[in-house]
């Protein structure tokens, strides 16, 4: 199982360099990491690089936007797209079974996903490390380490939930529309309705259980665990709640892996049942 599997994952890889996702990827996030951590601070007066911690919370802020969007969008049509075009059929003839197929995709677009983070944000760390006097890279390797170890899993998340989409839909363009949808929900509707409940009932929400909620949404668990090195940000809305509820981060990185089961192993069941 695992060569079929393998092949497939290379073939989507290097034609993610030669559609240049690869490139432009890490460019992306090479030039807004670099340039919030050496930006900042200008609302203040300055620029050049801040505290470690203000740099990976803002980081993290910036990365829970784009990368959800940026995997959507490489991902969304890996099935539906292929059956339009009429290869699905013919893939399906080789001696390849849909398991083999679907991980195979989701795989190789894994690694264009992660590879793409640690190059990108990882130059942030680099020229921190380079031109900071007051962080040493000592400081850099377990902040850099658990932030981009989320963002890949975060990644991964939506690369899985596009999957859902692409497996689930006839044409690429109804893929795209609900891709955008899944977007805009995970991103900004969902804070927007758990703020709208608090406004609502006055704050008369269950403390202890309120900020669990934030666990129904891997871009809530993302900025979460981001914050665990950091307590002292003074953070602001949701994550000032959150905050006082100490999770730890070995549960957090927990319910990551939880977010990217489910919907992978829901866009195999769907895809097993898919007429061709």
């Amino acid at each position: 199982m695992l060569n079929p599997l393998l092949i497939v994952a290379g073939k989507e890889f290097r034609d993610g360099l030669r559609n240049r996702w690869v490139i432009s990827i890490c460019i992306t996030f090479s030039v807004l990491a670099i340039g919030l951590a050496y930006f900042g601070a200008a609302a203040a007066g300055k620029v050049g690089f801040t505290s470690l911690s203000t740099t990976i919370v803002s980081l993290a802020s910036l990365a829970v936007f784009i990368i959800p969007l940026i995997a959507l969008m490489l991902s969304y049509d890996g099935i539906v797209g292929e059956d339009e075009s009429g290869t699905l059929l013919l893939l399906m003839t080789y001696p390849l079974s849909r398991a083999q197929l679907l991980l195979g995709k989701m795989l190789g677009q894994g690694a264009i996903m992660a590879f793409s983070t640690l190059v990108g944000f990882g130059s942030s760390a680099v020229m921190i490390g380079l031109f900071s006097a007051s962080t040493s890279w000592g400081d850099l390797l377990v902040p850099y380490t658990v932030f981009i170890l989320s963002a890949v899993l975060l990644g991964w998340i939506f690369i899985a939930i596009a999957y859902v989409i692409s497996v689930s839909v006839s044409e690429k363009s109804k893929a795209a529309g609900i891709a955008l949808i899944v977007w805009f929900i995970f991103v900004l509707v969902f804070d927007l309705g758990l703020l709208g409940l608090l406004v609502s009932t006055e704050g008369n929400v269950d403390s202890n259980l309120f900020p669990y909620m934030l666990l129904l949404n891997p871009t809530d668990i993302f900025r979460l665990v981001n914050i665990t090195y950091f307590a002292d940000q003074n953070l602001t809305g949701l994550m000032a709640i959150a905050q006082q509820t100490q999770f730890s981060l070995y549960g957090l990185l927990a319910a990551l892996l939880v977010w990217l089961v489910l919907p992978a192993s829901l866009a195999m069941y769907i895809f097993n049942r898919r007429g061709l």
